[in-house]
């Protein structure tokens, strides 16, 4: 090549550093500290990395920024706030919620059928359709809807003390995180879908399916980073973002929703569906339940609902097997409980203080989504500050982070369930536990989950004391950005003798 040649590429190596240095100086501009970012890719490299276990940075980060509540932070050259201070937190997800009403963008506009469908999901829909379709929604989640299932959940647990109990007879430990996953499939295979199989015992179609959807390969690994970091570049290749087990679910609901239009009621969740639809066929609503929107809420239950619930009951077990007196404790009420109601009853579990306060403390503890995330949709001044945020900028709140703050948390690693006892409630700094988000946009399903597994603690409570297997040792790790315990919960359940 010619001298001019060398020059020219010189010189365009040399603008498109100023334009990356010019674009990673964006935080700087506004006052904010930022840990060194790397040109053109910022921090992606450190989130590809330690995708597993990135919660780990942000608290390295948190720690290192910690007096001025924030820091600036790039994938690519997309500019994310990361804050803990509570007093923006209420502004961002309650008071001034009308400037981050949305999530992170995803336009699933691929042209294929799977991903049509996964658009009408109610976490990935914005503005003005996310208020509708929420609108309709919210009512298939009321207490006395929930309190339709709880048969159905008293069910699943009863199979799941029974199976766990038959597995700590035959073995020296039982992987309860495997369980209690069993546990959360069928239990929402039953409420959400109408479709019976006993996951514990049987590797049926249902429970196969779900488990590999939770198990991306390493070809859905790329599709999705190139999807979520270059969409329109993986428009043009044609190709659905969904994998093809995402047919499965679509057929096995448009079977379901087929069965109930000829008459077959179960009271369950899909029909709550079917119900809604018909409420907002016959209301003013401008919003009305599409077949592919039924689909999409039916398998977002699965999404949301499966691993996170099966990951809350292994940790309870896990800190109640290290805390023996907290276990003895929590055993002592549901037997109260029972003697009082005659029964594990919906009234008495939802009464049940220290039942609630175990799982609201493992929660703290182990949050299941590690960060929350907003996106800004105009233009807007952080209170208490000189930072303003421009639409399309994204905020986050490093929950984790929050959940093991000593200056919030007194001793932040320790098992405390008393924290979350009515009498105490007052003593926790407002928006500084968030297990299932807070605002408009929390976890719609939360007293479900959670229904879930006070149901299956109590009842196994009941049955067994449980110990930590000896050398088990907790590693965590986050799958599709959920945290849980790597390789499984590993514990001894002794079965109690009846005096």
């Amino acid at each position: 090549m010619g001298v001019e040649t060398w020059l020219l590429l010189a010189t365009l190596v040399m603008l498109a550093w100023l334009y990356s240095r010019w674009r990673l100086r964006y935080w700087a501009s506004k006052g904010v500290p930022s840990p060194p970012a790397l040109p053109f890719i910022g921090h992606l490299h450190k989130s590809l990395l330690i995708a597993k276990t990135f919660w780990r940075e942000q608290n390295e980060n948190y720690t290192k920024f910690y007096s001025s509540s924030m820091y600036g932070h790039y994938e690519f050259f997309k500019p994310i706030l990361v804050t803990w201070d509570t007093e923006i937190i209420k502004h961002v997800f309650i008071k001034d919620f009308d400037h981050f009403t949305d999530r992170r963008g995803f336009d699933m506009d691929t042209g294929h059928y799977r991903d049509e469908v996964i658009s009408e999901m109610l976490s990935l829909k914005r503005g003005a359709e996310w208020r509708s379709l929420r609108a309709i929604m919210s009512p298939t989640f009321t207490s006395g809807k929930i309190k339709n299932m709880f048969p159905l959940v008293c069910d699943k647990a009863d199979a799941l003390v029974k199976y766990s109990m038959k597995q700590a007879s035959e073995n020296p430990h039982v992987d309860m995180k495997r369980n209690f996953g069993r546990y959360t499939m069928d239990t929402i295979a039953s409420c959400a879908f109408g479709i019976e199989c006993n996951s514990l015992v049987d590797n049926d179609a249902f429970t196969n399916n779900v488990e590999i959807f939770f198990k991306p390969g390493l070809v859905q690994m790329i599709k999705s980073l190139f999807f979520l970091f270059m969409p329109r570049l993986f428009k043009m290749f044609g190709t659905s973002l969904q994998p093809p087990k995402m047919d499965f679910f679509i057929d096995t609901v448009n079977q379901t929703v087929a069965a109930r239009q000829a008459g077959q009621k179960r009271g369950d969740y899909l029909d709550l569906l079917l119900e809604a639809r018909e409420n907002s066929d016959n209301s003013d609503s401008k919003h009305v339940l599409s077949d592919n929107a039924i689909i999409a809420q039916s398998i977002i239950f699965i999404i949301a609902g499966f691993d996170t619930t099966a990951s809350l009951l292994a940790f309870s077990f896990f800190l109640l097997a290290k805390n023996r007196d907290q276990q003895e404790r929590l055993r002592d009420e549901v037997r109260q409980m029972v003697a009082e109601h005659g029964g594990i009853t919906y009234q008495g579990i939802m009464e049940a203080k220290l039942l609630d306060a175990c799982l609201q403390e493992t929660l703290r503890l182990y949050p299941p989504a590690v960060s929350l995330e907003r996106r800004c949709i105009q233009t807007y001044k952080l209170p208490g500050t000189d930072v303003t945020l421009q639409p399309e900028d994204l905020l986050q709140v490093p929950i984790w982070s929050l959940h093991h703050d000593p200056r919030l948390w007194p001793d932040p690693e320790a098992f405390i369930p008393d924290r979350f006892l009515p009498e105490n409630k007052s003593d926790i700094q407002p928006f500084s536990h968030l297990p299932f988000g807070t605002g408009p946009r929390n976890c719609i399903a939360m007293r479900f989950a959670l229904l879930e597994a006070k149901v299956a603690v109590a009842k196994l409570l009941l049955e067994a004391e449980v110990e930590p297997a000896p050398g088990f040792k907790l590693v965590l790790e986050t799958n599709i950005g959920l945290l849980g315990p790597k390789g499984g919960m590993n514990l001894v359940l002794k079965p109690i003798k009846e005096e």
